[in-house]
């Protein structure tokens, strides 16, 4: 088994490709999970899809074959040539992939380095394949260990902490464009996670919310859990808002754009647009006063955000590339532990198959059965001791698996370690 993952993101494509890409709903992603998990060669999935990236984290039996495989399925889907889906693609196996999933799980590969978003959007990706039973062991080891490497980077850096994400970025921007936000309104169209966020950042920077979703009652919900007030209005009253209101945010799951030219008038006053949703909900538009930034527009205050949080990046990188080792480390010693395990299970199976005997030929007594086997046990587990902590200690070994692999020969040892590490 090997790992593999396969990566589209902010670094190798643009937006446009990225919205082909995307999957919108939960449907799209589960036919898309079918299909490959439908070649012997994928035996494991999980299919990342943000705003910013799609990752596809597999577990494969043949690397290079699988990946074709996987892209070719990726072309049909979004309609993208495979040649150039497949140059584009970032392409990473076994430490690689552990490596780019920890720093996925991390935010040390997002466009916001250390937004605090991407670990819980890629814990429900994981929750989606485990309970569609697209994972098995391997995938969830790898998922479970990248979480406990965000843990240990939000605990030993200050990258989680603060504004850091799209959202954040997208308000920022608009605060840095028009300076005073004090009774300033913006409109924020979309119910969802993003749209959460935006509002929440809004409210900090002092604006007046406004908004509206085709889900009036979800959108409502969503208003009250704020101690701000958060005016919501009807989707119906959208044309209206979009030629009054100088500041809108959208960031809805709409798979094509849901503000077009004909909702669009000339006005007297600015009006600062923001599209932080893959695919985009804004349409080519042409207005006088109308300025439309979408996610790969944000990449000025991406680039400061780098610079302030290079020296924390440095420090989180060596915590992904510690870790990494350790859980290739911690997987060996999953295969050691059941070798050592049967070494003893196989004495104790002869230890009751001798002393049986013996007693059986009168060679001991009945009432000397116990104080026998254990003095038997006593001996085999002093015997024992040393290649067993020698077997332990061979797990960061390159060599491991030909040393593991002679043992079990030599012992006549088969081992289930699938079942035992369960």
């Amino acid at each position: 088994m090997s790992y593999l993952v396969i990566s589209f993101s902010h670094k190798n494509t643009d937006i446009q490709t990225r919205e082909k890409l995307a999957f919108a709903n939960e449907e799209n992603k589960d036919r898309f999970l079918k299909q490959i998990l439908s070649n012997d060669l994928v035996k494991e999935s999980i299919l990342l899809s943000t705003c910013n990236r799609v990752e596809i984290i597999t577990s494969v039996t043949k690397t290079n074959e699988a990946s074709k495989v996987i892209v070719k399925k990726l072309s049909a889907y979004s309609d993208i040539d495979f040649d150039d889906l497949y140059d584009r693609a970032d392409i990473y196996e076994n430490d690689g992939a552990i490596h780019h999933l920890f720093s996925v799980a991390s935010a040390l590969d997002s466009l916001v380095i250390g937004e605090t978003q991407i670990v819980g959007q890629l814990k429900d990706a994981f929750r989606f394949s485990i309970a569609k039973k697209y994972c098995g062991q391997n995938l969830p080891r790898a998922l479970h260990y990248s979480f406990k490497c965000a843990a240990a980077v939000r605990n030993a850096t200050s990258l989680g902490t603060g504004s850091v994400s799209v959202a954040s970025t997208a308000v920022a921007k608009a605060k840095d464009i028009i300076g005073n936000t004090c009774s300033v309104k913006a409109l924020v169209i979309g119910a969802g996670e993003m749209s959460e966020l935006t509002i929440k950042h809004l409210l900090s920077a002092g604006l007046d919310v406004v908004l509206t979703s085709r889900d009036i009652k979800k959108a409502q919900i969503l208003a009250n859990t704020y101690d701000q007030f958060v005016e919501v209005t009807q989707y119906s009253n959208l044309k209206r808002l979009l030629n009054e209101v100088p500041l809108m945010f959208t960031a809805t799951s709409a798979p094509y754009p849901i503000i077009t030219q004909d909702l669009v008038e000339d006005c007297s006053f600015n009006r600062y647009w923001f599209d932080i949703a893959v695919p985009r909900d804004i349409d080519e538009i042409d207005s006088s006063g109308l300025d439309i930034y979408s996610v790969d527009d944000l990449q000025d205050i991406v680039d400061a955000n780098m610079s302030l949080r290079a020296k924390q990046a440095k420090t989180a990188y060596s915590i992904v590339n510690k870790m990494s080792l350790e859980f290739f480390e911690w997987l060996k010693s999953l295969e050691i532990e059941p070798v050592i395990k049967h070494l003893y299970l196989k004495a104790d199976d002869i230890i009751e198959k001798k002393v049986q005997h013996a007693i059986k030929k009168g060679f001991i007594d009945k009432n000397n059965e116990e104080n026998i086997k254990k003095l038997c046990e006593t001996v085999i587990s002093e015997y024992l001791h040393q290649p067993a902590t020698k077997l332990k200690s061979i797990s960061k070994d390159l060599n491991s698996d030909t040393i593991v692999g002679t043992v079990q020969s030599v012992f006549g040892i088969d081992t289930d370690t699938n079942s035992l590490n369960k």
